[in-house]
């Protein structure tokens, strides 16, 4: 099956050839070009915390607290959390290692129920998930970097606006020049981040040696044990920790990701899982459980009761915390339409690798684009209330892809394969997640459901359907050759195994 705007053989070399010319390589590139593999362990670990660990836990987590009624249970739930994400995190280093792919879910997704479900993950993902996602992270660091200029009122909206959109292209700038620079700046934030919340963390251990206890000395008081509260609680802790699946979009750039990639999932989410708790412990012993309902932003309205003239610090700390957060989601993001491109799933020009700096250029600019845009929409928030649900079910078909490869290949190699009890625990996790909304947020679910199946009719013409006509399939062709003359790029020389539908 050709891809979209292959021209059949005689067209479709134009880019093949062009990035086999000399003059697309230029001179001094030795060796293949390729993504190369340059993220360690330790890189690989501030991936996955720098993306969980984002301006939520300094902003709103209060999603928790809300539905249990108390700290006591909060917190238990907080726990809960952090060990279910884990659990699929274990099950998604299995994917990942028997499935030694870039892209994620889509890869996995593909691997086991073919083309069409995994383009209408990479469509939602592509019009909706990751650039609304990575729009309003920019934006909440642009908030709380203007912050203290504005100190009495919202910042003005194109103030917002402009640097995020400075913030975007920055970041997208360092991803297009080096791979070791995004880690480096990774790796900075991340400690930055974890810092800040030591000191939430050292300051709530302060009180309570000092005996100032008495917000929490009686934590169960007011606990919700309703079921639906219950699971609205888990599903609100579920979320915060969302983002450990990101190592699993630059699985390829890993080195010896068989090893690194569990140990990465083994180190991450704990370590978050007992920040989360230590943290929220401070919280409920400076505020009150109604303080922290009533906050827009809970460690700012904390630091401004215990940090006195230095409450300043923590706007700046939460822009911190956000910068790396957009930081490692423009990296993996990325990677994932760089994979959807190499399948056939989008234009050949998205798939191009830049010789020199050996990173996916024109798939990076595409994201910035799309991002970009999706600031332009003045409610964007309200597109990440439709996209939960999206989200949740995309997870399911790829713990459901797990267990199917389980009965479809029995004899693969895995060089990581949890107890079967693990994928069923998550698959069940993962239907609440599913079917939960359906009760509660039903437009927002049918609004979800539209969003996937639009993608269907676009499969169809373009990806399915062979006989596009010359006038399409010269555009695409001259798009293709276009970036890789602009972006001095090619295509990769090795490509991982891909979806045979390519032309």
């Amino acid at each position: 099956m050709a891809e979209p705007g292959a021209a059949g053989p005689a067209r479709a070399g134009t880019l093949n050839e062009a990035s086999s010319s000399a003059e697309a390589r230029g001179s001094g590139v030795d060796g293949p070009v390729q993504l190369k593999k340059e993220i360690g362990l330790l890189d690989g670990v501030a991936i996955i915390v720098g993306v969980i660990v984002g301006a939520g836990i300094f902003v709103s987590p209060k999603g928790v607290i809300e539905n249990a009624g108390s700290a006591g249970l909060g917190l238990i739930v907080w726990f809960l959390s952090g060990g279910l994400s884990m659990i699929g995190a274990l099950c998604y280093a299995e994917l990942g290692t028997m499935i030694p792919k870039s892209g994620g879910d889509y890869a996995y997704i593909n691997e086991a129920f073919g083309p069409l479900p995994a383009f209408l993950f990479l469509w939602v993902a592509l019009m909706v998930i990751l650039p609304s996602s990575n729009a309003i992270t920019a934006l909440t660091f642009a908030q709380y970097i203007l912050q203290p200029i504005w100190p009495d009122c919202e910042p003005p909206y194109l103030a917002v606006r402009l640097i995020a959109a400075v913030v975007v292209c920055l970041l997208t700038a360092i991803n297009c020049y080096n791979v070791k620079w995004v880690t480096k700046v990774q790796n900075v934030f991340t400690l930055t981040k974890i810092f800040a919340l030591m000191t939430i963390i050292l300051s709530g251990l302060w009180l309570v040696v000092n005996g100032k206890t008495e917000k929490i000395s009686r934590p169960f008081e007011g606990s919700n044990y309703d079921p639906g509260h219950l699971a609205l609680s888990v599903y609100s802790g579920l979320f915060s920790f969302a983002g450990w699946n990101y190592l699993n979009f630059v699985t390829e750039e890993l080195k010896n990701p068989y090893e690194n990639l569990p140990k990465a999932i083994c180190i991450s989410l704990p370590l978050v899982t007992v920040v989360y708790l230590f943290t929220n412990v401070a919280y409920f012993v400076a505020l009150t459980k109604d303080e922290i309902l009533k906050s827009s932003a809970v460690a700012v309205t904390f630091a401004n009761r215990l940090f006195g003239p230095m409450a300043w610090v923590m706007p700046l700390f939460v822009a911190c915390s956000t910068f790396g957060g957009l930081n490692g989601a423009i990296f993996a993001s990325a990677r994932l339409f760089f994979v959807g491109a190499r399948n056939g799933h989008l234009p050949k020009a998205i798939a191009l690798i830049n010789v020199k700096h050996s990173t996916p250029v024109p798939s990076l600019i595409f994201m910035c684009s799309v991002t970009l845009c999706q600031m332009l929409i003045k409610d964007i928030y309200s597109l990440i209330t439709y996209t939960v649900f999206v989200e949740a079910l995309l997870t399911l078909f790829s713990i459901t892809g797990l267990l199917w490869l389980r009965v479809k290949r029995p004899n693969a190699q895995r060089p990581i394969k949890v107890n079967i009890i693990l994928p069923l625990i998550f698959f069940v996790i993962c239907s609440f997640l599913v079917v939960l909304p359906i009760f509660v947020t039903p437009v927002e679910v049918g609004v979800g459901l539209a969003f996937i199946f639009s993608g269907i009719p676009i499969y169809l013409i373009f990806i399915y359907w062979e006989q596009k006509p010359s006038w399409f399939r010269y555009i695409i062709d001259n798009f293709n050759l276009t970036c890789a003359k602009l972006f001095r790029c090619v295509l990769e020389d090795t490509v991982v195994e891909t979806e045979t539908k390519v032309s």
